[in-house]
């Protein structure tokens, strides 16, 4: 694999729980593992709505872009393990609410769980150079 691989860090979103980075930029593109609505300071939000469990992951997702120096307008492609697929409009109108008018590639993904309990993950792949 030709290139330096540069493994992304910021304690502003939620630490890792396994063996993997919060993202890893290589030749100009972020790949950003999939951020579930945990908080930075590794608080579970398992319990909390749907609304607040998006929001939480989608700060993550928003801290990790910017510890990468890129932000929401360099989204290429952002893919969203959602349980249960009524849950799909909440999330159109909160990731509307953080993206504006940015409209990157998109899979909602319905799933039948996720750990810990939550409701959402979302990863992503970003521009930017």
């Amino acid at each position: 694999m030709a290139g330096k691989i540069e493994l992304i860090h910021t304690t502003n979103a939620a630490a890792p729980g396994g063996h993997y980075s919060q993202a890893v930029l290589h030749q100009g593109v972020l790949y950003v593992s999939g951020q579930l609505p945990v908080r930075a300071n590794g608080e579970h939000s398992a319990d909390q709505p749907f609304e607040v469990q998006a929001s939480i992951a989608l700060d993550n997702l928003m801290a990790i872009l910017s510890a990468a120096g890129r932000s929401a307008s360099d989204l290429l492609k952002v893919t969203v393990y959602v349980v249960g697929v009524e849950h799909w409009a909440a999330f159109d109108r909160v990731y509307a609410r953080y993206l504006g008018e940015h409209r990157p590639a998109r899979a909602v993904v319905p799933v039948a769980g996720l750990h810990h309990g939550y409701l959402i993950e979302i990863e992503a792949v970003v521009g930017g150079l």
